[in-house]
């Protein structure tokens, strides 16, 4: 199973009762499900059932389907003998008024209104070719839907991978990068409130010494990020399981950035060294091409 692309495009021909039908069925990237239908006029009655079978077949995107026939719809039609008694009738009398006029020829006789009606159509028949056309045409469809998907799937991985290699590039630094940090506040703070805190209370300076160590050990805890790096990777986890499946995961993966942006953010608000900016930097930027290209998906 894969994931499929909001954007795809098929073409079919079928050839039906009243002649060779054109099935166009195309799709771009919509938050929603958005059905235009275009048909010839003969095909009018069937616009209800072909926006039913789109609806099943496409959760999300902005379809169109156009269907016209290539040339002109061949609608087989028969005389009308009623008529044409009547048309006979009245050239009759013209002609026993003014034996002069000349009489119609076949083809003048062909274009009067009413002589020619069209056969009955087996509606029934012509919907069933016209079903089938759409079947066949959305199936070619799909599958152009789902090779894209595959290939945005591929592109997607690759920056899951850039996003774990720069977590784990970070990863070995933060110990000695949170020990430069204690060991440099450590000694501010001795520097700055020591022999203040000595002279002007009852503490002595080994008591000085261990508050200022409880007040840098506070500061690096809260500068700690393994909690938001080992998130970052089980989003990223997350992520690629939703892109073996199939269906509607577009919305769940453009969650999941939401998440890996809001993870990328913290760290970079808890930056202590310039390491850890980069680090945040790095992977906003690839967490936003995830996201441009998740757009395409369904």
């Amino acid at each position: 199973m894969s994931v499929s692309s909001m954007t795809g495009f098929a073409h079919y021909q079928i050839q039906t009762l009243l002649g060779l039908l054109a099935i166009d069925v195309k799709s771009v990237n919509s938050r929603y499900q958005e059905i235009s239908i275009r048909l010839p006029e003969e095909l009018r009655f069937m616009e209800g059932e072909i926006r039913a079978v789109l609806s099943k077949s496409v959760a999300r995107g902005k379809i169109e389907c156009r269907m016209q026939w290539v040339g002109e719809a061949v609608i087989e039609q028969t005389l009308n003998q009623e008529a044409m008694k009547n048309l006979y009738s009245l050239q009759a009398e013209v002609m026993s008024a003014h034996p002069d006029v000349k009489p119609l020829t076949v083809s003048q006789v062909l274009t009067f209104p009413g002589i020619l009606e069209p056969k009955s159509v087996d509606f029934e028949q012509l919907k069933s070719q016209v079903l089938l056309g759409l079947d066949e045409t959305l199936t070619i469809f799909l599958q152009a839907r789902k090779r894209e998907g595959e290939a945005l799937s591929v592109v997607l991985n690759s920056y899951c991978d850039r996003i774990v290699d720069t977590v784990k590039e970070l990863e070995p630094k933060i110990p000695e990068i949170i020990e430069n940090i204690q060991k440099k506040l450590e000694e501010r703070l001795k520097e700055a409130l020591s022999k203040t805190l000595v002279e002007h209370s009852t503490l002595t300076r080994e008591e000085v010494n261990d508050r200022i160590r409880q007040e840098v050990i506070l500061y690096a805890i809260k500068l700690d990020v393994d909690e938001e790096m080992n998130r970052l990777l089980t989003h990223v986890e997350e992520v690629r399981r939703l892109l073996t499946e199939s269906g509607e995961v577009g919305k769940k993966l453009d969650f999941l950035m939401q998440e890996l942006n809001r993870e990328a953010n913290t760290l970079g608000s808890k930056a202590a060294a310039i390491e850890m900016t980069q680090t945040s930097l790095a992977l906003k930027v690839n967490i936003e091409k995830m996201r441009e290209q998740i757009q395409n998906l369904e």
